[in-house]
């Protein structure tokens, strides 16, 4: 990882908190039962982490260094293999056992009492103690005669496993006495899958052919054989609840049900997922299957329909193809939708996972599909959405979605509170049809939503924009004659009052309309052709990202770039502002997610991802910053640092080299850790000591608080207020706490005796021969006085009470010095107040005072000429600004 020239090694802004919308991969799932709790926990795996859920929808994560390539589990523990190390996790949370001895990375492991068994891809098996982690027992096997795909421990066969092979062969051993005890020849086709059967000694056995093969291993006997013409077997399971059904998964996602006893096959769950079946596990004495697949979605099906069939019962599924856009949906910052390249449209709460939900599929015709059924529904489903605006303001009224598809000129509305797609699809009316051979001409290429939710622009590749009624889906008009831009429609935005519309094409043109009217007020040609728009309604600030790899910004009031930004290296995917509208943060295609200060004009803060981020959303309330990357299924989110900790904005050197950043997981526990380490910049940030003074020529005033000099000259009156009405009693008694001096000897502390009590006077006596280093020491002693001490030594400086006409002249220059630095503005003029206030009667009958004076009045009447100028000019500024109609 490189440092930048700043020394930051991470962002300052920015630190991963989790990953949303990740359920599941292309490896099978473990089921293990809590005799304790009484319920079945479900773990599947989603990269680094693991998910254990309950029937009931309640999980718990954890993470590793590495991807995870298998897992297995028993009634205490799970265990998940990362390249050639496994680890055991205890209450799904802590790593209580670590195996390394593996030199191929691990792909099988079974449980086997106190003991676990791992497999590598060399065909190396490693009996393990669980807890002293010690190896057991090793077996080696060669890979070309013999290479295991499949392991299994046969119910009632003590000691003993049974290994299956690619190369169709089977082998049974007595792993405590380390012996061969048969070989079954197999049928001369790969096994994939072993599962033990209710019946004991009977195993299923999954072939590479689609065949599964109901065995007798305790006479070498083949029972039954069924077959799937949907590809090789990929995870076998049976009922145990009183039906003799058996599940066969498939890789196209099919899963073929099995009456054990007619020998037939009674149902087929098409399209349980749209990949293939990663794995799929009935329930111990439930009606419940539980099926997992790499199309990232978990499900729960049950049985208990006449016809056999499972029909859904809970899921969690994301998205099975990367994301092309996203965007926070309300004000609250809890839901982020998500279009996809699998064509759904999709809402992941941040708060919780049960909060989720999909809006499905865009259908052309939902009443094609409700006659003709799930097939028809393949064939008239919508291309993926390209890009979306969302209003939740009259979402309780009509539709509050719209969304444009890939090469399709009609643009569909979506219903968020029902999370179907909505009742219309606009689109011009003189194309009626989609007609193939003007579908690039004609194709949507941009959209938005006012913000009162009532009407919907859209701007298409020939140069349109149109506008239309989200409640009747009626067009209510087009902006200029033909067409509004020569080139396609880059971006269309509504300002938050539906006075201005404004539209960006690729000519480079970006022109200004009245909403109401449709008459074009003001165009303007940019330096280079647009790549996307994106307007803060809030500060009326836009931005446009452009195919220079630049980024301009412009005041939608004045019409004019008010900040140009560049830096990046490649196309500028998407913009977002921060919900304050002073940050405007970019994500590219160079790697790279960089936020720009926009009152300052300088860039704040950069880093490097390891995938290219496609969209860039910030919440509204500005705790997260959620992106979408390159071949990612998930949403990840960034939590502001700047909301719990100081964070240094110093703009960022030419030169600076940002460095990568690993994408949060979905584990809260790893994201903490990656939290204290983005943390560690603000070691670098420079602490700024404010100086005394700023400079010479400002006003400065005392860091003193005003109970020390704004009631100065009413002290007699709080002192009259304050007098009590009887004098206080003296206690009878010495106090229960009496101070004693640290030491070994404990020593009662004697009471600090001022053996001066008017040191303010002494050395003022004594500033004549030094000069201005006393008056400092004079002016200290002073400000560490409260109001109280502050009149007794001014007023002995007096002769009648012990001072002279010197002191009381030394007193006046030190009111000069402060007022000629001017420094501890407020202190001088009380001072002085207090000062004439107690001595203005002997003042007159001294020349010497009285010329100190004069030079005094001076400069106090200069001093304020100048402050009163500057608050009068400051009061005109803010009465104009208070009655000007900007």
């Amino acid at each position: 990882m490189e440092r930048g020239a700043g020394g930051r090694t991470s962002s300052a802004l920015f630190a991963g908190f989790r990953a949303l919308g990740l359920f599941s991969t292309d490896i099978a799932h473990v089921v293990r039962f809590s005799a304790l709790k009484r319920r079945f926990y479900v773990t599947t795996c989603v990269g680094k982490s693991f998910h254990t859920y309950d029937v009931s929808d309640v999980f718990l994560r954890n993470s590793l260094p590495q991807d995870i390539c298998c897992m297995a589990a028993d009634g205490r523990l799970v265990f998940a293999a990362y390249g050639n190390v496994f680890s055991a996790f205890a209450r799904n949370k802590e790593v209580v056992h670590t195996f390394k001895g593996h030199k191929a990375e691990i792909h099988l492991l079974q449980p086997f009492g106190d003991h676990i068994i791992s497999v590598d891809t060399d065909s190396i098996l490693i009996i393990w103690h669980i807890y002293s982690e010690e190896e057991y027992l090793q077996l080696t096997f060669d890979k070309s005669v013999f290479k295991i795909s499949a392991i299994l421990h046969p119910s009632t066969y003590l000691n003993k496993i049974l290994l299956g092979s690619e190369q169709g062969s089977l082998q049974l051993w007595n792993v405590k006495s380390n012996k061969l005890l048969y070989t079954f020849q197999g049928w001369k086709i790969g096994v994939t899958a072993l599962q033990q059967a209710p019946a004991v000694d009977v195993v299923a056995i999954g072939l590479m052919s689609g065949q599964v093969i109901i065995h007798n291993i305790k006479f070498d006997e083949t029972l039954m054989k069924f077959r799937q013409d949907w590809g090789p077997i990929t995870s076998i399971s049976f009922r145990t609840d009183g039906h003799p059904i058996m599940a066969a998964g498939s890789p196209c996602g099919h899963i073929g049900l099995w009456d054990l006893e007619d020998k037939k096959l009674i149902n087929q769950m098409r399209n349980a997922h749209s990949t293939a079946i990663a794995g799929l596990t009935f329930l111990h004495r439930e009606p419940l299957l539980v099926t997992n697949g790499a199309d990232n979605a978990l499900r729960i099906w049950i049985f208990d329909g006449p016809t056999g069939e499972g029909r859904l019962l809970r899921f969690r599924m994301g998205h099975s193809a990367p994301l092309t856009k996203i965007r926070y949906y309300g004000q609250n910052g809890q839901q982020i939708l998500s279009a996809s390249q699998d064509g759904t449209l999709q809402s992941f709460s941040t708060i919780h996972e049960k909060f989720n939900k999909s809006l499905g599929h865009g259908l052309i015709n939902k009443k094609r599909v409700k006659r003709k059924g799930l097939q028809s529904a393949m064939s008239v489903r919508l291309p993926p959405i390209t890009k979306f605006a969302a209003e939740e303001a009259r979402e309780s009224d009509w539709d509050s979605i719209i969304a444009c598809h890939q090469g399709k000129l009609s643009c569909s509305t979506w219903n968020y509170q029902r999370s179907t797609i909505g009742a219309y699809f606009l689109k011009p009316k003189e194309l009626k049809k989609d007609d193939i051979t003007t579908l690039n001409r004609y194709a949507t290429q941009a959209v938005d939503i006012t913000s009162c939710g009532n009407f919907a622009v859209i701007g298409l590749s020939s140069g349109t924009v149109d506008v239309y009624n989200m409640q009747s889906g009626i067009h209510r008009g087009s902006f200029g004659e033909d067409q509004a831009h020569k080139g396609c429609v880059r971006g269309v935005a509504v300002d938050g009052l539906n006075q201005l519309m404004i539209t960006t094409g690729s000519e480079g043109l970006l022109k200004f309309w009245n909403f109401k009217s449709k008459i074009l007020i003001h165009s303007m040609s940019l330096d280079s052709s647009p790549n996307m728009m994106l307007l803060h309604r809030d500060s009326g600030i836009l931005g446009l990202a452009l195919d220079d790899f630049s980024i301009s910004v412009l005041d939608i009031e004045t019409r004019k770039i008010v900040r140009e930004f560049s830096g990046h290296q490649g196309q500028i995917n998407d913009l977002a502002f921060s919900p304050d509208g002073r940050w405007l943060i970019s994500a590219s295609m160079d790697c790279s997610v960089r936020t720009w200060d926009l009152p300052s004009g300088c860039l704040i803060d950069s880093f490097l991802l390891d995938s290219a981020p496609l969209n860039v959303a910030m919440s509204p309330t500005g705790d997260f910053l959620a992106t979408s990357h390159v071949d990612h299924l998930g949403i990840y989110l960034w939590s502001n640092i700047s909301l719990y900790s100081v964070v240094s904005l110093r703009p960022l050197p030419t030169d600076y080299v940002p460095s990568v950043v690993m994408l949060p997981g979905t584990c809260q526990t790893q994201d903490v850790e990656l939290s204290e380490e983005t943390i560690e910049p603000s070691d670098e940030m420079i602490e700024y000591d404010s100086p005394e003074q700023l400079n010479e020529q400002l006003v400065t005033l005392s860091l003193l608080p005003e109970s020390r000099w704004k009631n100065l000259l009413n002290l007699d009156v709080i002192k009259k207020k304050n007098k009590p009405k009887e004098p206080p009693k003296v206690p009878k008694s010495a106090p229960f706490f009496i101070p004693t001096v640290p030491g070994l000897v404990p020593r009662y502390a004697a009471p600090e005796q001022n053996n001066d009590p008017h040191q303010v006077r002494t050395t003022l006596e004594r500033s004549k021969y030094i000069g201005y280093v006393l008056y400092e020491a004079a002016l200290n002693l002073l400000k560490e006085l409260g109001p109280s001490g502050i009149e007794t030594e001014l007023r002995s400086l007096c002769p009648d009470c012990g001072g002279s006409v010197e002191v009381m002249q030394s007193f006046l220059k030190m009111i000069g010095m402060m007022l000629d630095r001017k420094r501890d503005f407020e202190l001088a003029q009380a001072y002085l107040a207090l000062f004439l206030k107690l001595h203005l009667k002997m003042l007159p009958s001294e020349p010497v005072l009285l010329e100190e004076m004069t030079k005094l009045s001076s400069q106090v009447e200069e001093n304020w000429i100048h402050l009163q100028s500057l608050f009068n000019q400051s009061m005109c500024i803010l009465n104009y600004i208070k009655s000007a109609l900007l």
